[in-house]
């Protein structure tokens, strides 16, 4: 690791500012320094962002929630009226590494955290997101790589965070320049599936301030994933669903899939399978279906496709359980 600075910001526009000369943000530091003992990231600056206002808070609202990106993963699952409300969050979060690790780890990291990739990941090999020629895992070993292989890179998004907020219609603040300015979950990827280099839609000097989700009055909504391990592991596949029952049927529904693509993977058409009908086998099969029609396994993860197909149908049917 080489030597570098460490600063800590009082506002986000200070973090910014000091964070432009090849700096990073640094929370829990749980990725971060990682990248920087395998010299993969050698930042010259490393700013503290654990001291800004409201960084850390959970802030209940009757129509919308607000939580500081600075928010551990442990005070998610701790907090009781957070997992009545949006008990996918709570969830997901719980998933995340070791107690240990949650106890560091921030909303604001899981969300912004890069590419987990063993070839980005290798500090030897120049990989096409690292700025190489070449994405080692087309013919490589692909085992925990996309199933959408259109895209240049085929490294998936691994964050249990993102696919739950992504069915909850969660929104980003983040402070760009002088300013803060809103993205819908969705924006926060989307960039990601279009650029090799990227892991986000983030620039360097963007810093994620709080994750605002809407209350909406009944709205069930549940996080699944397979790891290879039950503890202290990625998943294979994760998936997360959403919406309100009435009448039997869905109304305001959502599914989404994780670690099968370089975004949290959401489709309208998936979606639109659920809406107005029961939580059947038969919805979520069709749902699933549709999330999964432009799917091009590789040669190592064909595994996915059945994963992926009976966690809709898990998360569906947990919807009408709750």
């Amino acid at each position: 690791m080489k030597a570098f600075a460490y600063v800590t910001a009082r506002t986000p526009e200070s973090a910014v500012e000091l964070v432009a000369d090849r700096g990073r943000f640094i929370a829990g530091g749980i990725d971060l320094l990682g990248e920087m003992k395998e010299h993969i990231a050698e930042p010259a600056t490393l700013v503290n962002v654990k001291r800004l206002p409201g960084i850390r808070e959970i802030a209940p609202g009757d129509t919308r929630w607000s939580i500081g990106a600075g928010v551990t993963l442990t005070a998610l699952t701790e907090h009781k009226e957070l997992r009545q409300v949006f008990p996918a969050l709570a969830e997901a979060a719980e998933l995340v590494g070791s107690p240990q690790m949650r106890n560091v780890a921030t909303i604001g990291g899981n969300l912004a955290q890069h590419s987990r990739c063993w070839y980005y990941r290798h500090r030897d090999v120049h990989c096409l997101k690292k700025g190489g020629k070449r994405c080692f895992a087309r013919g490589g070993e692909n085992k925990f790589h996309s199933l959408f292989t259109k895209c240049q890179c085929l490294s998936p998004c691994v964050s249990n965070l993102a696919v739950a907020l992504t069915v909850l219609d969660a929104s980003v603040v983040v402070q760009r320049g002088r300013k803060p300015v809103t993205l819908p979950l969705a924006a926060l990827y989307d960039l990601a599936l279009t650029s090799a280099r990227v892991h986000n839609s983030l620039k360097p000097d963007d810093l994620i301030l709080r994750i605002e989700l809407p209350v909406v009055a009944g709205r069930r909504s549940t996080y699944l994933q397979l790891s290879e391990k039950n503890d202290f592991d990625w998943a294979l596949v994760s998936c997360a669903a959403a919406g309100r029952i009435e009448n039997g049927l869905l109304r305001d529904a959502r599914v989404a899939l994780g670690c099968i693509a370089p975004v949290p993977w959401q489709t309208k058409e998936a979606d639109a399978c659920l809406e107005r009908h029961p939580p059947t086998d038969a919805t979520a099969a069709a749902a699933a279906e549709h999330l999964l029609l432009d799917a091009s396994p590789l040669e190592h993860n064909a595994y996915k496709l059945p994963i992926a197909r009976t966690l809709v149908r898990r998360a569906v049917a947990r919807l009408a359980e709750t």
